[in-house]
């Protein structure tokens, strides 16, 4: 949907949780010196600034990384993913919060290349002006979908692919599971990860269930729980991880515990970790 913008939700608990495990995915992509490609089907802004219009509407950003900026004893990932926030802020004071692509072109060999899709046309000005003067990052304003689709498989043929989209139109559910299904084929080799909300219709049920059905294997599961279910509100935040990285599963379990009582809001906060398709090995 054209109508939704990243700028009210930025840094909030999900952003915590998914980009904490995307910098995972690309520090392990890291630890090998042969290029990877990232692709991302719904990259937004690079950058959000928390002062903003926007950001202080909603003021999400108080319950997700501003609780983290002023954290001690982080673990070692927790660490990793907030030495690349600071990268994006002067001093020690937290004013901007970077989105996935500048995340991962912070992390980002000169090798490395990016192809980031953003069908809204503010949004994609936006990324093309902060990207200008990258050779290896690509802004591709179009359907993101369609536009990873046609670049896979990718070269170089290692990387990572992130499908973000806001869930605001219920088929976006159904959009997930048939481009999965089309793309895996394509780059078998290739880890692709699905950003899903908690909510109380529960929709992020079915399509998981559709995935599992898809035959596709390796996918690991992690969700973080905020609180007890509420009828109005996203009340958690999934991550999908078809063929993860090796150990990434007990990285998690090292890290998330510790920012599942960093992030928790109410009573019932909880997380889970698991295999929704074991590996075939």
């Amino acid at each position: 949907m054209l109508s939704y913008l990243h700028g009210f939700h930025a840094g909030n608990f999900a952003d915590i949780h998914k980009h904490h495990i995307l910098v995972c995915l690309i520090e392990a992509l890291n630890r090998k010196d042969k290029p990877w490609s990232y692709l991302e089907t719904h990259a937004g802004k690079a950058v959000y600034a928390l002062d903003s219009e926007q950001a202080s509407k909603t003021a999400e950003f108080e319950e997700g990384i501003a609780r983290l900026w002023r954290a001690y004893n982080l673990p070692e990932s927790v660490s990793t993913y907030l030495d690349q926030v600071r990268q994006v802020n002067e001093n020690t004071v937290l004013q901007r919060y970077p989105g996935s692509p500048a995340l991962v072109s912070g992390m980002a060999r000169t090798t490395d290349q990016l192809h980031l899709m953003e069908l809204h046309p503010g949004e994609a000005a936006q990324l093309k002006k902060v990207f200008s003067g990258h050779a290896n990052v690509g802004v591709h304003h179009r359907d993101g979908y369609e536009g990873v689709l046609s670049l896979l498989p990718p070269k170089p043929n290692r990387g990572v692919v992130l499908i973000d989209p806001s869930y605001e139109v219920k088929a976006e559910y159904d959009q997930v599971v048939s481009f999965l299904s089309k793309a895996v084929k394509r780059w078998p080799n290739g880890c692709f990860t699905v950003w899903y909300p908690l909510l109380s219709a529960e929709r992020w049920k079915f399509m998981l269930e559709k995935i599992r059905c898809t035959g596709i294997k390796n996918i690991l599961c992690s969700e973080l729980w905020i609180g007890d279910p509420q009828e109005q509100g996203m009340y958690g935040s999934g991550m999908l991880i078809i063929n993860p990285p090796w150990q990434l599963d007990q990285t998690l379990d090292q890290s998330e515990p510790w920012l599942l009582e960093l992030l928790a809001q109410r009573a019932g906060a909880s997380r889970r970790l698991y295999w929704l398709a074991p590996s075939e090995d």
